[in-house]
């Protein structure tokens, strides 16, 4: 099993169309042809621009609550847009807009909401309402959930599977030695009866280590030193070996994953997205689970890590630097890697006597159809131990001038029928399933005059944290609902609700909004 890591030191400052961007960050779609000779990292060669590619999405609209009071969605815990962000910043340049996935940003950083009190209950859920801060004449409708926090002790061995890219452009610093020393980190937390594999892929796919118990540090060790880079990548023969490996030696009641470390996308064997995510989809209901990690900035695949990590029950991740993979592999292991909630999926009924329009913030690709929200066979997020997760509503009030959708010359204005419900603003529904459990549970709440918060308290300050974190994000994709928000408003809003912040991230997101004030719009062109 996991143990509790120590505590890290403070980190020092320092889908969907295609579309390509110059010294973009994602990518999108596969390559269906192996990477040329002339795109492999040789000494002295700068990496081409222009090659990253990413899925474009549009934000999520306005709703009127008199035409649809109904939002869906699966949560989100994945990190990897908010590390991207920071490489594009500390490089000076601007993110394109399509790496910008506000909910990751908004969940990249832990918060203090209650912890469960009943452990029969998967997580405890914390609402409130706030003035928003670029608009006088709407709310932020704030969602708060945290997992209780699992205790490991007496759970069978961890099984876990390193998948290792190590095709040619893997070589470059940022690439290949930060993988291999991210994965050391990642045996400081692990149990000495925990078990570890590595199945490594480029041209071709191989079992660089047969199952190993953690104690045996000095053998794992030794394979991640020996590990080189070269050749094009065969990822999906990886993945295969790396679901074989895991299955045979399958653990029951303890943790089953693949961990899929690479710089980009598949390019030989098979490469079709939708094959690949129905391969991971089965493995996942034999109990092994996917996550992914991120290296390097050039060719990575997002739409497909993204989607492979989704459909494989598991965390995306990016690792910029070594700070990122402490984060990630050590602090957030239990979270990460001991789920307590999987197919958690969010219904939220507005009520159109307090509420006239709604806008959820972020959570695009995670959208579902109302009648999704009932169906268990339709997969959803997972919630690790420990781990927190935050959804925002801007909510425009019924009557208010601040609406922008107007009225319609031909329909009538419907009556509310709810005296009955004159107090609510909304009805929060949260279905979720065991980790090992095929029928879901539902918790409810509503959401009341009750729910709203003044400028103090614990809560209202990490709401209003996060709430920085999403007009910043929105910032970046243009800010098209934030009115005159600007990067000064970002870091005074931060700085008034940074609380204790032990390991620096938070002051680490007002420096990177610092950064944005004076980053290029496009990165330059560089040449050997």
């Amino acid at each position: 099993m996991i143990v509790a890591p120590p505590a890290p030191p403070a980190p020092t400052a320092n889908r969907p169309r295609e579309s390509g961007t110059v010294g973009g960050v994602l990518g999108a779609f596969v390559s269906s042809q192996p990477r040329e000779r002339s795109q492999e990292f040789r000494p002295g060669w700068i990496p081409a621009q222009g090659r990253d590619r990413f899925t474009d999405f549009p934000e999520s609209p306005v709703s009127v609550v008199a035409e649809n009071s109904v939002s869906t969605f699966s949560i989100d815990v994945d990190t990897a847009s908010y590390s991207f962000v920071r490489a594009s910043l500390e490089q000076g340049v601007l993110p394109p807009k399509n790496a910008v996935r506000v909910e990751e940003l908004i969940n990249y950083f832990p918060y203090d909401y209650p912890i469960p009190e009943d452990r029969g209950s998967p997580f405890s859920v914390t609402a409130s309402l706030m003035q928003t801060p670029w608009n006088t004449g709407t709310r932020l409708l704030h969602i708060g959930i945290r997992g209780y926090e699992q205790d490991t002790e007496g759970l069978s061995p961890a099984n876990l599977v390193f998948l290792i890219d190590t095709s040619g452009s893997m070589r470059a610093p940022n690439k290949l030695p930060l993988l291999v020393n991210s994965f050391k980190l990642l045996l400081d937390s692990l149990a000495p009866d925990d078990t570890v594999a590595i199945v490594t892929y480029a041209g071709s796919a191989g079992v660089a280590l047969e199952p190993t118990q953690a104690a045996e540090r000095g053998t794992i060790l030794a394979t991640l030193e020996r590990l080189r880079a070269g050749g094009s990548t065969a990822g999906a023969e990886g993945i295969r070996q790396a679901y074989l490996l895991a299955e045979q030696n399958l653990t029951e009641d303890g943790v089953n994953r693949v961990i899929l470390a690479t710089d980009g996308d598949f390019n030989v064997g098979i490469t079709d997205t939708e094959e690949l995510k129905s391969f991971v989809e089965r493995k996942r209901e034999r109990g092994v689970y996917l996550s992914v990690l991120g290296f390097g900035r050039g060719n990575y695949n997002d739409a497909l890590m993204q989607a492979l990590a989704q459909n494989g029950n598991g965390h995306a991740a990016y690792i910029d630097n070594l700070m990122e993979a402490r984060k990630v592999l050590v602090e957030e292991a239990t979270s990460t890697l001991f789920p307590i909630a999987k197919d958690v999926k969010i219904q939220i009924e507005f009520n159109p006597d307090l509420v006239q329009e709604y806008r959820l913030i972020g959570y695009e690709s995670r959208m579902l159809a109302r009648e999704d929200f009932r169906n268990d066979n339709v997969d959803a997020g997972e919630i690790g131990s420990g781990h927190t997760v935050t959804a925002i509503y801007e909510l425009t009030p019924t009557g208010a001038d601040a609406a922008l959708v107007g009225s319609l010359r031909y329909q009538r204005e419907t009556a509310s029928p709810g005296s009955a419900f004159s107090d609510e603003y909304a009805f929060l529904k949260i279905r979720f399933k065991a980790p090992d459990g095929d029928t879901s549970d539902v918790i409810t709440e509503p959401i009341t005059r009750g729910n709203e918060i003044g400028e103090t308290g614990t809560v209202a300050r990490e709401a209003r944290f996060s709430v920085a974190v999403a007009g910043f994000g929105q910032l970046l994709r243009g800010g098209r609902y934030t009115g005159d928000l600007d990067q000064d408003d970002v870091i005074d809003l931060a700085m008034n609700a940074k609380g204790d912040d032990p390991f620096g991230y938070r002051a680490e997101f007002i420096n990177l909004v610092r950064l944005a004030k004076s980053a290029a719009a496009m990165e330059p062109l560089r040449r050997e």
